[in-house]
C-alpha cells in the first residue's frame, strides 16, 4: 500500500497491509497534526503533492527497504488537502521477522518520504499561513 489520499487514513488497514505469517513485528508511525509549531497556534494543515511523481518515489523507497532489510514489508499513505489538528497526515507501517528491522525500516521510510517525496505542507495559523519546508519544522516537540 503506497498511496496519496484526500480522505482520512485508516491506520489499521495500513498496518494490516504489511502483516504476514512470517512477521514477528509490525511497527506503525502515525504523523498527527499538532495544534502548535514554532510558537504559533496551528488551525490546520494543507498538503499538496505532485501525484504522478509521489507514488513512484514511494515505490523506490519501498524497494530500497526490501533490499536493505530482506523480508521486510512497508506501506506508506500520505494525505493531501486539508488535515485538521489531531488527524493523521501520514501513516507508515513496516513488518519484519524481528523488531529491530521493523523499527529501522519504518524510521527509514518516514525520513526518506519527508525528504524526497514531492509533497508540500502549508501551515494555517490563527492569523496567517506559511508553506513549510522539512528543514524549517520544529521537530523538538
Amino acid at each position: 500500500m503506497l498511496a496519496l489520499t484526500a480522505g482520512p487514513i485508516d491506520r489499521d488497514s495500513v498496518a494490516e497491509s504489511v502483516a504476514h505469517r512470517g512477521s514477528g513485528a509490525v511497527v506503525v508511525f502515525e504523523g498527527v497534526v499538532r495544534d502548535h509549531n514554532r510558537g504559533r497556534s496551528v488551525a490546520f494543515l494543507e498538503y499538496e503533492a505532485y501525484d504522478e511523481m509521489a507514488v513512484p518515489v514511494m515505490q523506490r523507497i519501498a524497494s530500497e527497504i526490501t533490499r536493505s532489510w530482506p523480508g521486510t514489508r512497508v506501506a506508506m499513505v500520505h494525505r493531501t488537502g486539508r488535515v485538521e489538528v489531531g488527524e493523521a497526515g501520514v501513516v507508515v507501517a513496516a513488518s519484519s521477522a524481528h523488531r529491530a528491522e521493523a523499527f529501522a525500516a519504518c524510521r527509514y521510510a518516514i525520513d526518506i518520504l519527508k525528504a524526497e517525496v514531492p509533497i508540500w505542507k502549508k501551515e494555517v495559523y490563527l492569523g496567517g499561513e506559511e508553506w513549510v519546508s522539512e528543514h524549517s519544522v520544529d521537530e523538538s516537540h
